[in-house]
């Protein structure tokens, strides 16, 4: 054995019998305090501590007298019908609300129905704060209901619940972006979308939704409201809930009320947040293809007799572009084969027009190739296509899709790209050029008109609507804007005019179309991620 190892190994014995004081150990003797703090944590009649209380010493059949003032007595009267009311002064944001939701529904990990947001307001001397529970606002004209093409909605004649219907969803997530309360969420895993029913089979059995048996304060209740005027609306205060998106398109029914009332200066915490979008990519390169074929068209159709191999190369051109777009905004349903009920919603949903009159375009594209008399009927129609492209998205309320901005943006596509093919197939040279130039021009000045919005509001100002896109535009996606107006301008403009010098080799002809085309490609897929998304407040990163 080494020198000294005797001893450490002695040392260590020692060490390990070594046993403190009676006096040293903490202990409720030695350390009053601790006593008293723990004494009290006891006392504490905490909402938590009560809810649990409750829970522990009684069966499940004694706590009805529990929720029994939770929810209605009665079935909903004629033009009445069920809403979730939910008292601001006792929402806590202990999200016990979304756990509940969460685990009673069998929701994957990252779903949820149910969220927790924060409204903030005041100044520096007064500062206030309120957290605030949503979910479905079972709305009164809901627009999901009105926006699904495959009728995969339907609102209840008399509980009033909007229900979605899984058998019939199509993935399309239509209903996502008419959704201005960000409600319904598409679950990747099984192709559709999801949103919360008021948990109804559990109120036809008497029982209280998962969200209000779970909070422990009771800030959440069913209600029963006048279904036939907006009924959104909190106590003391003449809007559905200050920092929510306005409740006159939709109508929410929810009740948000406070004894304390809220003032109309409060904002969503996240306000400021910028939110950039998913690209959707098979409907950008449906909304890029499809205007080209219509251009194609409609080049073929004004370069008219005069020269019967080029239009026979636009026509096929337009045809493959045609059969590619439509065939491509398929890969961006969930349940593709599903999909041939998209005409059931033809009466509300400009998605089914839309669908039902591209559809009965392309028999008129086929026919246009080999009779190239019909063009003009082919373009027509591509256009009424085109027409119910943009009022598809413009039906959202969203800023950045507006009726008028989403038609010359998607119009003007087919009329860029169109004049672009006609430059490069060398037809009517000097029109094309001018045509184009004028398009690419007038679709950055749209651009443009978006930007200049951030020079009218306050920097501090919540980014909403226009100006929500605007800072987008100039903060995460400024990269791909400015490669679009360089792409705009040097092939709308630049190479064009080389072009009419007459001594430009043929391939620059052919660079413009590439560089227009690109450009386009560019801006379809700006036009989905830049635009604003309107939801309920959420809680600032």
């Amino acid at each position: 054995m080494r020198p000294g190892a005797k001893a450490a190994r002695a040392e260590r014995g020692r060490v390990r019998g070594w046993r403190p004081r009676a006096d040293m150990v903490a202990s409720k003797d030695n350390f009053p305090l601790l006593a008293e703090l723990l004494a009290e944590q006891q006392r504490l009649a905490t909402p938590v501590a009560k809810f649990s209380e409750a829970h522990e010493h009684a069966a499940a059949p004694a706590l009805e007298p529990v929720y029994r003032d939770l929810i209605p007595l009665t079935a909903p009267k004629p033009g009445e019908q069920y809403a979730f009311e939910v008292e601001l002064d006792s929402c806590t944001g202990c999200k016990a609300c979304v756990s509940a939701c969460h685990s009673l529904n069998g929701l994957d990990d990252n779903e949820t129905w149910r969220d927790v947001g924060l409204v903030v307001g005041g100044d520096d001397r007064r500062p206030f704060q309120q957290t605030v529970t949503t979910a479905c606002h079972h709305c009164a004209e809901p627009g999901c209901l009105s926006g699904c093409p495959v009728l995969a909605y339907e609102k209840d004649p008399i509980t009033g619940i909007v229900r979605h219907l899984d058998d019939q969803c199509i993935g399309c997530q239509y209903c996502v972006l008419k959704c201005p309360y960000d409600v319904p969420k598409y679950n990747a895993r099984l192709g559709i979308v999801r949103k919360c029913d008021m948990c109804h089979g559990r109120l036809a059995e008497g029982e209280a939704p998962a969200c209000v048996q779970a909070c422990p304060t009771q800030a959440i209740r069913i209600v029963t409201v006048k279904a036939e005027a907006p009924v959104a609306r909190a106590r003391g205060h003449g809007g559905f809930l200050p920092g929510a998106p306005d409740p006159d398109y939709t109508r929410p029914t929810t009740r948000y009320v406070s004894r304390k009332g809220l003032a109309a200066d409060l904002r969503a915490a996240d306000a400021a947040a910028l939110r950039v979008q998913p690209a959707h990519w098979p409907l950008v390169g449906t909304l890029t293809l499809v205007p080209f074929a219509v251009g194609c068209f409609g080049a073929a159709a004004a370069v008219g007799g005069r020269e019967e191999s080029v239009i026979h190369y636009m026509t096929l051109w337009g045809a493959a572009a045609a059969v590619l777009g439509v065939g491509i905004s398929v890969a961006h349903l969930g349940q593709p084969l599903r999909a041939w009920r998209v005409f059931l919603g033809w009466r509300k949903s400009w998605l089914s027009r839309e669908a039902m009159v591209l559809g009965a375009w392309l028999p008129v594209v086929g026919a246009a190739v080999w009779a190239p008399a019909l063009s003009g009927v082919a373009a027509a129609v591509g256009a009424v296509g085109l027409i119910c492209s943009a009022m598809l998205y413009a039906d959202t309320r969203r800023a950045f899709w507006a009726a008028g901005f989403g038609a010359a943006k998607i119009l003007g596509t087919a009329v860029v790209l169109g004049a672009a093919m006609m430059l490069a197939m060398g037809v009517a040279v000097e029109i094309a050029t001018a045509v184009l130039a004028a398009g690419v021009v007038g679709k950055l000045a749209c651009d443009a008109r978006v930007i200049r919005v951030l020079d009218e509001v306050d920097e501090d100002a919540p980014a909403v609507g226009r100006a929500a896109s605007a800072r987008l535009l100039k903060g995460p996606l400024w990269r791909v804007f400015a490669s679009r107006i360089v792409l705009g301008l040097s092939g709308g403009v630049l190479l064009p005019m080389q072009v009419l010098t007459g001594v430009a080799p043929a391939w620059v002809a052919w660079a413009a179309f590439v560089a227009v085309a690109v450009g386009e490609l560019t801006e379809r897929y700006l036009f989905f991620r830049a635009v604003d998304a309107p939801k309920m407040p959420g809680v600032a990163a």
